[in-house]
């Protein structure tokens, strides 16, 4: 992939951070420490921890949010896009200085990167309804 923002990076860490934590639990600020320490590629630290702590502590939220728009259990999704839909879900819902189509383009290239075959269709068909939901006003402008 060509050159990457910090924010990128923070969020392509976040994946994984968050992915770490659904695949084997753990202690969630082991996990944070973890990834922040991490040498390549600069990230934006406090934006990292950010997404991150408030994806895990919401996580309630952040399924009953995506579950209407996923044809399918949001448990019986894979943890990579679980993980993607988490981020993508609470970026749309928290960081409204971020527009809606960065989220989703983000979004996407991370489930290119991580994801399923495939998987990008119901990545982007969700956060799609998404943000028709969230972000009315900014879609239909």
């Amino acid at each position: 992939m060509a050159f990457k923002t910090p924010k990128q990076r923070s969020r392509e860490r976040v994946v994984q951070a968050v992915y770490q934590y659904l695949v084997s639990g753990g202690e969630v600020l082991q996990i944070e420490q973890q990834f922040l320490n991490q040498k390549e590629g600069k990230i934006s630290k406090a934006f990292f921890s950010n997404l991150f702590i408030n994806i895990l502590k919401n996580r309630t939220s952040l399924d009953e949010l995506i579950a209407p728009t996923i044809s399918r259990e949001t448990d019986e999704l894979g943890s990579v896009e679980h993980a993607i839909l988490y981020l993508g879900a609470y970026e749309l819902q928290n960081s409204i200085e971020v527009p809606y189509k960065v989220v989703i383009n983000e979004a996407l290239e991370l489930t290119k990167l991580y994801g399923a075959e495939g998987a990008f269709k119901l990545i982007n068909a969700s956060l799609d309804q998404l943000a028709k939901e969230l972000r009315s006003i900014e879609v239909n402008a």
